[in-house]
């Protein structure tokens, strides 16, 4: 038997060694239980896979970003077989890892109810004991369709091969631009064939190495995202390394529930979503309007500081205008259908620099004006597919925050500079204090346009400007916009959550699409440089997050009533109704609950609505001029002077805090 040589590589240690032909990636890492596949030659594959002269190998551990993928997949297998074996008539749709889990559809008779999915994760539980084993065959056009003749939608993914990566999100975990593989589960004792699916993995060696997993929930999924195409039944589960991280994940989960915007957003009466109107179009009731009125109120105010101007466009336009800025080549399948009127095709407003354009070229501009910073509270529409849509923070109506600053290009690296930190200085005022930064940049697609040598200066311009922030950088390959880097802000919440909050984008294609000019001292005619940047990116997804950061627990400032006072029993209404008065002189938000319940419940009412400030006033209170206090931590101040209460409240208001 002759020797084959292959490296070794863990981080930055390198480790030459000599080894049998036949040697599989596995049996360089015997005894080591938490490494799960290998990347051979830059390459995920199974630990069978066979070494060749020359190979570097690098193990990849279950906790990895790859082993997570590896570990979820193997179980949306078996969780696959074990539908097929439970529901014979099954059809496999797609079944891919996603962030902390993994789902696969199935065209079956009726949709899961919850007891179905009881029993599947139960007989996945027989199969993970079983220890079934991954193989790996390679197989060719023919036989695959031989092989899957009863299942219709592999048959596709199989007739489309290299462009169902493209074609059907997930699909990548099954099809590629090479060769085909099948994996069969199999017995671990006899060697037959338990299962087997199209995939191009890697998997765990065996069902037994997956440690945790829960079946999570099902929904309606139509194939490969189209409305057009049959609609199949989804089946969402999640697996972890260990049971203590999937508990951790399930209470983790349980936090969120309680958090969610939809949820408190109809507990608290803020806004709801009418079927009416249509999914992702929501109405801000009187209080969710009051929060959002404070918001836009603050940044406004805070824009106005720092010499941005307040514009007013349109929310429909002719198609040409979206046609010159790039947009329809480019975005169309995001946009709503066109509307016809007077011979000419009109679109819904889907992004507002196209408009802020016509603005800048309405009249001839002087670099004494530069940077002009434009700015809008516009709402725009977007086409999202019925799948993505969820509450506020994937609307398809929704208003940006949004400004557009143009000059020039000797202005654009403090004007980067300075626009970053008023961007992270206010969202730090809103309580979001845990930040990184994501920098997008282009990659070798088609969508992208302008000469290389722009985007290498607007990449490297916004790469400076973010170094000065001293937060962590990550880059994210071509995810840039269209027409220009960009860099974005992502902000955790209370409960470690990531959202991306603020993006910051370098543009030198609109201003030379649109022919926007400004006079140069030298009397030249000279093309701006476009900053777009959006702060909240909409009002709606900020409102959101805020309302599921502090759990409907608005700080006093954005509380939608700061302080309702409590009277201990109907004499003390007029009272109570005064200090409101007086209270709302100062531009606080103060109501009085004079109903008819008991002290106690109007108290719980206050506790359920998350305010601030209950302000309690019985006998002693009025003999004295004074009211107490009860916290929303159920924690009490008695006797403080009329005066002193309205001044806390003013207090906690302006300073922003949580009380």
């Amino acid at each position: 038997m002759s020797d084959v040589r292959v490296i070794i590589q863990r981080d930055s240690e390198r480790e030459e060694r000599v080894v049998t032909t036949g040697t599989t990636a596995g049996d360089l890492f015997a005894g080591e239980r938490a490494v799960v596949a290998a990347r051979v030659g830059g390459q995920l594959r199974d630990l069978a896979h066979p070494l060749t002269d020359g190979d570097e190998v690098e193990p990849v551990e279950i906790t990895s970003p790859d082993g997570l993928d590896i570990l979820r997949h193997s179980t949306a297998h078996v969780m696959a077989q074990a539908v097929q074996e439970l529901f014979p008539e099954a059809k496999l749709g797609i079944g891919p890892p996603i962030r902390d889990g993994f789902y696969y559809d199935f065209d079956v008779d009726r949709p899961f109810h919850p007891e179905d999915l009881g029993r599947i994760e139960k007989r996945m539980q027989q199969i993970q004991k079983q220890g079934q084993r991954f193989a790996r065959r390679v197989v060719s056009d023919d036989e695959a369709r031989a092989e899957l003749a009863a299942e219709p939608y592999k048959l596709e993914l199989i007739g489309l091969k290299g462009a169902a990566a493209e074609s059907a999100e997930g699909a990548s975990a099954e099809v590629g631009a090479g060769e085909l593989t099948i994996y069969d589960n199999l017995d671990p004792k006899s060697g037959e064939l338990c299962w087997k699916d199209l995939c191009r993995g890697p998997h765990l060696p065996s069902t037994r190495l997956i440690p945790a997993f829960k079946l999570m929930r099902s929904a309606a999924a139509y194939w490969r995202g189209s409305e057009r195409n049959p609609q199949l039944q989804r089946i969402y589960g999640t697996a972890w390394p260990t049971k203590d991280e999937l508990k951790a994940h399930l209470e983790f989960l349980a936090e969120a529930e309680k958090r969610d915007h939809r949820r408190l957003g109809a507990e608290l009466d803020l806004f709801s979503i009418p079927e009416e109107l249509g999914s992702g179009l929501a109405v801000f009731h009187p209080r969710g309007g009051t929060v959002r009125r404070v918001m836009e109120d603050y940044s406004r105010r805070r824009h106005e500081e720092s010499g941005y101007e307040f514009v007013n466009t349109p929310h429909i336009t002719k198609a040409k205008l979206f046609e010159t800025s790039g947009h329809l080549p480019n975005y169309a399948e995001s946009m709503f259908p066109p509307m016809q009127f007077e011979g000419q095709e009109y679109y819904l407003k889907a992004m507002n620099c196209p408009m802020h354009n016509l603005i800048f070229k309405a009249r001839g501009r002087s670099y004494r004006e530069l940077p002009l910073r434009l700015f809008e509270f516009g709402t725009v529409y977007r086409y999202e597919k019925s799948g993505v849509v969820h509450g506020l923070t994937r609307a398809r109506g929704f208003t940006q925050d949004d400004s557009h600053i143009y000059c020039t290009k000797e202005q654009m690296p403090a004007e980067l500079d300075g626009l970053l930190t008023f961007v992270l200085n206010l969202l730090r005022d809103y309580g979001l204090n845990d930040f990184y930064l994501e920098l997008s940049t282009r990659d070798d697609s088609e969508k992208f346009i302008g000469e290389p040598e722009e985007w290498a200066e607007a990449t490297e311009v916004l790469r400076q400007a973010a170094g000065k922030q001293g937060l962590e950088l990550v880059m994210d390959p071509g995810g840039a916009a269209y027409y220009g880097p960009k860099i974005s802000v992502q902000a955790k919440d209370a409960i470690g959550r990531t959202w991306q909050m603020s993006t910051i984008q370098v543009d030198f294609q609109q201003p030379k699409r649109f022919g926007l000019e400004y006079t140069a001292a030298d009397g030249s005619r000279q093309q701006p440089v476009m900053i777009h940047r959006a702060l909240f990116g909409s009002i709606e997804r900020f409102f959101a997050v805020l309302l599921e950061h502090y759990a409907g627990a608005f700080p006093a400032w954005l509380a939608p009533v700061q302080a309702v006072g409590i009277p201990i029993g109907d004499a003390h209404v007029p009272y109570l109704q005064e200090f409101a008065a007086e209270a709302r002189s100062r531009g606080l938000r103060v109501d009085v609950d004079a109903s008819a319940d008991r002290m106690q419940k109007k108290i719980r009412n206050a506790q359920r609505s998350k305010v601030p400030f209950m302000v309690i006033a019985g006998d002693d209170d009025m003999a004295r001029g004074a009211v107490s206090f009860r916290y929303r931590d159920g924690s009490q101040k008695n006797g403080i002077p009329r005066a002193e209460a309205i001044q806390e409240i003013a207090d906690a208001v302006e300073r922003r805090v949580q009380v």
